[in-house]
């Protein structure tokens, strides 16, 4: 039984300009005590036809995490325009937080995001090369998409991270591609360390 579920995920600053920060505030709740680190990331997938665009935007260790409900705010730099290719620079893509526990992820929350020009010139004929400072990103919000994993959660099991997955549940590789895949062929419209913007707290009775 998983002993770490998030219970609540508001995406702040939406819509916003492409080139500003990604910025998410996300509460959990944890069972025990944990004393190793839950690593948190948000991922970007700049084109769907390949993994390769994929960017990994910022990641955090928390920990040590006490038993009880906890909450931070989780800000990134928004992806680097040029590794996007052009013609996957407006439209509909995914950015996904993820959590693991132990070099295993448990669970991934996936959201369609929009990029389009605002102005109608722009819009009705689009210009060659994007331009980003004219890009508005909205994330749509009251859509998010989960999946859950199961990890082992037992911390005195020896050398875990180089344990394969069990058969029945795929790779992280494989994940990944398979929940970007998904969601695009469908779319809709304590430690901290590796952020300095980001802030955390037990949230108080």
């Amino acid at each position: 039984m998983a002993k770490v579920h998030i219970s609540n995920v508001k995406v702040l600053d939406n819509p916003a300009q492409f080139l500003n920060p990604f910025q998410f505030e996300i509460t959990f709740q944890c069972d025990s005590d944990l004393t190793e680190d839950l690593e948190w990331k948000i991922i970007y997938v700049g084109s769907a036809e390949s993994e390769d665009f994929d960017q990994t935007l910022d990641s955090v260790l928390v920990g040590p995490v006490s038993a009880g409900t906890h909450m931070f705010v989780f800000q990134a730099d928004p992806p680097d325009p040029t590794t996007i290719p052009a013609g996957d620079a407006l439209g509909v893509t995914v950015v996904l937080i993820t959590c693991s526990f132990r070099n295993q992820e448990f669970v991934r929350v996936g959201y369609y995001v929009n990029n389009e020009y605002l102005d109608p010139e722009m819009k009705e004929t689009p210009p060659m090369q994007p331009q980003w400072d004219q890009v508005t990103r909205n994330i749509l919000a009251s859509n998010p998409r989960v999946t859950r994993f199961n990890i082992d959660w037992e911390e005195n099991s020896e050398n875990n991270e180089n344990k394969p997955p069990p058969s029945d549940i795929p790779n992280q590789s494989q994940q990944h591609g398979n929940m970007a895949a998904g969601m695009m062929a469908n779319p809709v419209l304590g430690k901290v360390e590796g952020l300095a913007a980001l802030t955390w707290f037990k949230c108080r009775q």
